[in-house]
């Protein structure tokens, strides 16, 4: 018997729509495992023009790619959404300006991949994503100020290897060995670094490398992120009998 109605979730989608299809499927397989029965998980969703928004990225344009994310949450929350997970990694950067123009709590992708990394004891963690993640402040600052956690990258070479098969291999549903080859190798780099851990910090990229490839752990924050999600949309919640 179900004692508490289940939360809608609020997906802003479409950054890229390939990973945003994993979110939808691992939301709703994950209702589907905790509750059972025919229950499949109460979404939100509005998906965006990723080439809108890369044009922008590109550009530096964050001021414009605030307002068209912001304007995109207000319609998430006006349309009944209860919490609001921004499906990408990099477009964090914008996510104060979109907490703070909704009402409901936005589900914050870096604190839910770093609640993982405290509960593992990790201390040091290798971070991959496109380079506006890498390099910027607003993801491995938050990761070090929030949770005392330390952060490696890799080099520059690498990490423009690791952006270019993002944009244009990735995003495009294109998964090519070699390039699985690169992360794999920049991964291990990472780990004779010090690394404990790495974070697949872009929600694509776990339809290129997964645990299975590497020994050290890897956090596939799409994933981690839709897990999330379940837990706050199901809680307190039964069974199904």
């Amino acid at each position: 018997m179900i004692h508490q109605s289940m939360k809608t979730i609020g997906l802003l989608g479409g950054m890229s729509w390939q990973s945003t299809l994993d979110y939808y499927r691992l939301i709703n397989e994950g209702v589907s495992q905790r509750i059972g029965g025919l229950h499949s998980a109460k979404i939100v969703m509005y998906s965006v023009d990723f080439a809108d928004i890369e044009r922008l990225q590109h550009a530096e344009d964050w001021p414009g790619m605030a307002a068209i994310l912001v304007e995109a949450g207000q319609k998430i929350a006006a349309a009944g959404a209860d919490c609001l997970l921004i499906c990408t990694n990099t477009m964090h950067k914008v996510a104060p300006e979109i907490a703070d123009s909704i009402s409901i709590p936005l589900l914050h992708i870096a604190d839910a991949t770093a609640e993982v990394l405290v509960k593992d004891q990790i201390e040091s963690v290798g971070l991959l994503g496109t380079a506006f993640t890498m390099e910027q402040g607003f993801y491995r600052e938050r990761l070090a100020d929030h949770y005392g956690l330390t952060v490696l990258i890799p080099d520059q070479r690498d990490r423009e290897i690791i952006h270019k098969i993002i944009y244009q291999e990735l995003c495009l549903g294109q998964v090519i060995p070699e390039s699985k080859d690169q992360y794999l190798r920049i991964i291990s780099d990472l780990a004779d670094k010090g690394a404990e851990a790495v974070i697949l910090g872009c929600t694509e990229i776990g339809m290129l490398v997964s645990q299975a490839d590497a020994p050290i752990k890897l956090l596939d924050t799409t994933q981690i992120h839709a897990q999330k999600a379940v837990e706050y949309a199901v809680r307190g919640k039964h069974r199904a009998c």
